[in-house]
């Protein structure tokens, strides 16, 4: 089967390859996927240069997030052969992987491959951050990086319960898409000043909260975007750089600034919420509640072509890999 792998940590430029590997056999309390539909988040890239929350185990096929159908089932597992299913797993980028049959949600009939393998990291996260949030009608959210997926579906689901948007993003063609959405206001952050603009759109109130993805010097100006007891989560840092935080802020406006990391949220909740929460966020995206955008597909061959067509300017969806090419 064809993989795309990794045997060294680094940029995935430099470190990826696409290799021939043996069609794996499912273990016991395992199934085997046949992958028809892949995505790549940033995630993905932290992962393949070491700096992710999870470390790789070398050589190590790349992907965390897709969707196909069952193959086959190991020892213990009784489940359709065909049966479609969105998963998890570190190593997805290939035509087939194996996972526990556990962790597979079965995939609603109408939903398409293309938001299926979207349908679980970034819905989740944003449904989760708002719930952590717990943001009221007519309160203020800010998000860094808004024109992203993660971005996108938030103000979707903040417009949903009346939570007011202000985004900042890095290009004025950005903005048009996101307000349609139903982002209150967007920011470009490389010419207006996010302190100002905030204060201006809010008439002085602030923001109650912010979800930020870079970090950095983008970070410490969302901070001084807070009201008091406001509060940041911070899941991503695209920066590479840390936030420079600023004590006498954080004590004179007792700010908070919070972690989230979606694996330690899932895990934290009951069953009885996970039973709810996991058909309400599949059944908004079947019924196109919450919307996705694609950009571009490309073949497990074209990996390269791929990233470098997800990390440059201009984008405006998801790029995917089709594994099925």
């Amino acid at each position: 089967m064809k993989a795309v792998q990794f045997e060294s940590l680094g940029l995935p430029k430099e470190v990826l390859n696409v290799v021939d590997l043996p069609i794996p056999e499912p273990g016991p309390g395992e199934v085997r996927i046949k992958v028809t539909k892949a995505n790549i988040i940033p995630a993905d890239l932290m992962f393949i240069r070491g700096m992710y929350g999870l470390r790789p185990e070398l050589p190590q096929i790349g992907g965390f997030e897709a969707t196909g159908s069952i193959d086959a089932c190991g020892e213990g597992v009784e489940m359709p052969v065909g049966t479609g299913v969105i998963f998890t797993n570190s190593g997805v980028w290939t035509e087939y992987a194996c996972v526990a049959a556990k962790t597979v949600i079965p995939k609603p009939e109408p939903m398409s491959d293309e938001v299926a393998c979207q349908a679980f990291v970034n819905p989740f996260t944003a449904y989760g951050m708002l719930m952590e949030a717990n943001l009221k009608e007519g309160d203020w959210l800010l998000l860094t990086a808004s024109a992203s997926a993660f971005s996108k579906f938030v103000i979707q689901l903040a417009v949903q319960r009346g939570i007011n948007v202000i985004g900042t993003v890095r290009r004025d063609e950005q903005k048009e898409g996101l307000l349609s959405l139903g982002a209150k206001a967007i920011i470009n952050e490389t010419t207006e000043s996010i302190y100002k603009s905030v204060k201006t759109i809010t008439e002085g109130a602030m923001v109650n909260a912010a979800f930020d993805a870079v970090g950095g010097e983008l970070g410490d100006k969302v901070l001084n975007a807070l009201k008091q007891n406001g509060t940041m989560f911070v899941y991503g840092l695209l920066s590479l750089q840390p936030i420079p935080l600023n004590s006498g802020l954080l004590i004179f406006k007792n700010l908070t600034v919070k972690g989230f990391w979606l694996s330690t949220w899932f895990a934290g909740l009951t069953k009885e919420q996970r039973f709810q929460i996991v058909p309400e966020v599949l059944g908004m995206l079947t019924k196109q509640e919450l919307k996705v955008d694609v950009d571009a597909y490309y073949s497990l061959s074209d990996i390269q072509k791929a990233i470098e067509h997800m990390e440059g300017p201009g984008r405006n969806g998801k790029i995917l890999i089709d594994c099925t090419l």
